[in-house]
């Protein structure tokens, strides 16, 4: 099977590792903990019950290791976590640590206009923390 990154979320962050198939991405914006699992899959496989029972374990035990560092690492009060994909089809779990101080609390955070990129060395930090 052929794996292409979607052009939209490679440009929207940074890659952290592959676990069990699936890419790991911070999304480039520093005022929310958010991280994307992408599964490497078939074309046309947008939604989770698409997947086989053995590829759906695989894919949420990745979704969660990822939410028990979002958790660990940045301490936020909730997890956000959702298959959507309206703008963009190709599967992707959004991995969303949540604060009732931050700026879109409690609306979603991709309807904030509050941005801020990350830095090299803040990217370099998060990158040497996740190596799980």
């Amino acid at each position: 099977m052929s794996f292409t990154l979607h052009p939209r979320l490679a440009a929207g962050g940074f890659e952290l590792a592959t676990l069990s198939g699936c890419r790991v991405l911070l999304k480039n914006n520093a005022v929310f903990p958010w991280l994307l699992v992408v599964p490497e899959v078939e074309d046309g496989i947008e939604d989770l019950h698409q997947l086989s029972p053995q590829r759906y374990v695989e894919v949420l035990e990745v979704v969660r290791r990822v939410s028990g560092f979002v958790s660990a690492h940045f301490q936020p009060e909730k997890l956000n976590v959702a298959c959507i994909g309206n703008q963009v089809r190709q599967m992707h779990i959004h991995v969303v640590g949540r604060t009732s101080s931050d700026p879109a609390w409690p609306g979603t955070v991709w309807a904030s206009e509050e941005k801020r990129p990350y830095t090299e060395e803040e990217v370099a930090a998060i990158r040497a923390a996740f190596a799980l």
